[in-house]
């Protein structure tokens, strides 16, 4: 397998700018997820890893090799699309094959590797069938099959499961995670679904307009966001931004929200003017001895737990508690927040200030 690094990566289509100044690195082995919504340039810059689409700029080394004005043929990767493209002609035998006759491979050894490629993903018993006539999670093993019958150093996935439903898209998702456990195999992953890739990812790049907004592991993502977007994509419900005016300097540890000091990490960076404060749903509880109080406007009961939200003086604000708590809209409530999991974005930028509880991530990506 391969460790792959992005340096500078840059795509313009004629007056347009897909990619922007991309950098990071997949490691050797790592399940690698490009996440973002539709036309942030995730699907661009993995079709140029794969050779698709040539870079305007930039490197790509796959292995310590600069490919990145070779063709996909020199690159020994192989590419999963979403939509399978499987040769409808062929059995699921000769789909899998096919890549290894193309290649002049003896017969004898790609009737061994299609064997063990069909006994890993679990379609032995299909293999004589043709193609047309599959369910959309066989297909898919099918396209795999494809791909990793070659032994390729890396594989390249744009939404592979964007064509399955709900609930057989979270079985696949977890097969395919097992599958690559097994394997130890580099693979990028593009999606659009933030579960998904939180789910699924070793490391997760977040992307928007072109621009890489954050890199690193899910959870530090998650918890420790590096701008507004990111605080917004990921969570559901995302983050709760409060606004207000104010000053936060080095060494601030308290800010004020209407007339009540909240307490917030010790921070090592500062600004003022427009500033809000972010506080992910789950880092919300009730408390009627807290001086800053909401009203409750909306309840969504979810099981265990149930989404609440209330109108405060800084803006809506939604909080996850456990059913049991009781709550009625109208009634107004004290609302208290984790001190230790609290980030102060700056509006006009909607970056994070760097405070001691997120200084080692955002310092890293």
């Amino acid at each position: 397998m391969a460790q792959i690094r992005i340096e500078n990566l840059r795509k313009e289509f004629g007056s347009f700018t897909a990619v922007q100044a991309s950098t990071f690195t997949v490691e050797d082995g790592e399940f690698f997820m490009l996440l973002g919504p539709s036309g942030c340039g995730k699907t661009t810059t993995l079709r140029m890893m794969a050779g698709l689409e040539l870079p305007t700029s930039g490197e790509i080394y796959i292995d310590g090799a600069e490919v990145g004005q070779r063709p996909a043929s020199q690159r020994d990767i192989a590419f999963v699309f979403q939509m399978f493209a499987l040769y409808p002609h062929m059995n699921v035998g000769k789909n899998i094959s096919y890549p290894l006759i193309s290649q002049g491979m003896p017969r004898a050894e790609v009737k061994k590797r299609v064997a063990e490629v069909a006994r890993i993903l679990g379609i032995e018993d299909i293999l004589q069938r043709p193609v047309g006539g599959l369910s959309g999670g066989d297909r898919q093993r099918v396209a795999l099959g494809r791909a990793i019958v070659r032994e390729p150093k890396a594989f390249l996935m744009d939404e592979p499961l964007g064509a399955l439903d709900a609930e057989f898209r979270e079985h696949m998702s977890e097969e395919l995670r097992a599958l690559h456990d097994r394997m130890g195999a580099t693979t990028v992953y593009v999606t659009h679904d933030q579960l998904e890739a939180m789910q699924m990812g070793d490391k997760i790049v977040v992307m928007n307009h072109g621009v890489v907004e954050q890199f690193g592991v899910p959870q530090e993502i998650y918890d420790w966001p590096a701008t507004k977007f990111v605080a917004d994509f990921l969570g559901s419900p995302p983050m709760n931004f409060l606004d207000f005016q104010g000053v936060v300097s080095a060494e601030t540890d308290s800010i004020t929200l209407g007339e009540t000091p909240v307490q917030i990490p010790s921070h090592r960076s500062g600004a003022k003017g427009d500033l809000s404060l972010g506080v992910r749903p789950e880092h919300v509880s009730l408390d009627d001895a807290t001086a800053y109080k909401g009203r409750v406007i909306a309840t969504e009961y979810l099981g265990t737990t149930q989404i609440v939200t209330f109108d405060t003086p800084n803006g809506r604000l939604k909080a996850r508690i456990a059913s049991s708590d009781m709550v009625r809209v109208g009634e107004t409530t004290g609302l208290k927040f984790d001190a230790r999991s609290l980030t102060i974005f700056e509006n006009q930028s909607g970056r994070a200030l760097l405070s001691q509880a997120n200084e080692g991530v955002l310092s890293r990506g």
